[in-house]
């Protein structure tokens, strides 16, 4: 989608196209009435509730900004009070994740990018940085749980991300692909947090080299690493989105790119930046969706509550502020 509202091409090219789902970005946000009456024009055009996806994790990934909406803490502040009081960090996450459901809720959107639960190294990439949940693979784990709970209470569903593990990059992808020289022992540690919440319904990759087990391709386009570690070894059987198509670290055309992470085992190939002439020739080039893609789909839908109970926002906010005050 490529403004505040759809256009006439945009309507005409998605009924019949009839994608998997959709990602809202800055430019598709105005404020609440608009962003709500988008939300609605989408489901209208399919007649059923679709996957309206967003990046609002907190910190400096918020798609959704102040004044209009409250801005959330990055996953360092969860970390720091972890670090202290690992009960109170928990249940401050919680209640994080409750309050930015709610917001997404009210305007229609459904799914929300997060939680990260790519484990922090000394060196990780600034890209990720602040964004992580902590540098211990077991308190990762806790605060992403958290994190799909609190979501899963106001009817969104989370997506758990950057599988299967970003915290050992030095590069951003967005810019350029990166390479792990870890050793497959070392790699345990990265993967640990994603095998503890492989129930979850989605996930998204990493456009991340692991020399460990694929020298050739990222995690993303490699048929080995979806199907070897992120299906059988983590265990993760749910929604599978490759991370944004755009990003530098792939190479080749747009719709090349998307029919390679298909291929390679994607049941979703995120294609985020709502260009016309590359989303009908990834059309073009794309079967439709499989049946076992279809399935997960439907069973990740399955898993949103389209009526969640009502909640207390300013309680939840000023109980969650109460709980990070103690890591000041």
């Amino acid at each position: 989608m490529s403004a505040l509202q759809l256009t006439p091409e945009e309507k005409s090219f998605f009924a019949e196209a009839d994608p998997a789902g959709y990602i809202i970005f800055g430019r598709n946000i105005e404020n609440r009435i608009q962003l709500r009456a988008l939300t609605d024009s989408i489901r209208d055009l399919h007649g059923r509730n679709v996957p309206i996806l967003i990046d609002q994790e907190g910190g400096r990934v918020a798609r959704m900004k102040g004044p209009e909406w409250q801005a959330y803490p990055s996953g360092a502040a969860f970390d720091a009070l972890y670090q202290i009081a690992p009960i109170s960090a928990i249940e401050a996450m919680r209640l994080n994740a409750q309050a930015i459901a709610y917001d997404l809720f009210e305007v229609g959107i459904n799914v929300n990018c997060a939680p990260l639960l790519d484990v922090r190294c000394d060196n990780t990439v600034d890209a990720i940085g602040d964004r992580a949940l902590g540098y211990d693979p077991q308190q990762v784990a806790a605060l992403g749980k958290a994190t799909l709970e609190g979501f899963e209470r106001c009817g969104v569903a989370g997506i758990i991300k950057h599988i299967p593990g970003h915290g050992r990059a030095t590069i951003d992808s967005h810019m350029d692909l990166p390479h792990v020289h870890a050793s497959q022992e070392e790699l345990e540690n990265d993967i640990a947090p994603f095998s503890t919440l492989s129930p979850s319904s989605m996930a998204m990759t990493a456009h991340i080299i692991y020399e460990a087990w694929d020298k050739e391709r990222c995690a993303t386009m490699s048929p080995y690493i979806i199907e070897n570690i992120i299906r059988k070894k983590i265990g993760f059987d749910g929604l599978l989105f490759s991370d944004d198509l755009d990003m530098k670290a792939l190479k080749g055309d747009k719709p090349q790119r998307a029919v390679d992470v298909v291929a390679a085992g994607c049941d979703i190939a995120l294609n985020c930046w709502g260009r016309m002439p590359e989303m009908i020739e990834i059309c073009q080039k794309l079967e439709d969706i499989s049946d076992l893609s279809k399935a997960r789909l439907d069973r990740a839908m399955q898993t949103i509550d389209q009526n969640p109970e009502s909640i207390d926002y300013d309680a939840i906010i000023a109980k969650r502020d109460q709980l990070l005050a103690n890591a000041e």
